[in-house]
């Protein structure tokens, strides 16, 4: 039966003290900016706005003036 070899754990350990020195993580200068499509919620409200006056003027019993 053949044994594999491996190599020295001494020999692994000053690369893996190394290894975190190559790695950086900082927080952004600028805050993250997130830009929200506004015409989606002038849609929904002209939509709204449309069924409220389509079901007044369907239901004028409910609504006197």
């Amino acid at each position: 039966m053949k044994r594999m070899k491996f190599a020295p754990v001494g020999a692994l350990a000053p690369m893996m003290l190394m290894l975190p020195g190559c790695i950086q993580i900082a927080a952004p200068d600028k805050p993250i900016e997130i830009n929200l499509n506004v015409n989606v919620k002038q849609e929904v409200v002209v939509r709204l706005q449309k069924d409220a006056e389509d079901f007044i003027s369907n239901n004028p019993e409910l609504f006197p003036q």
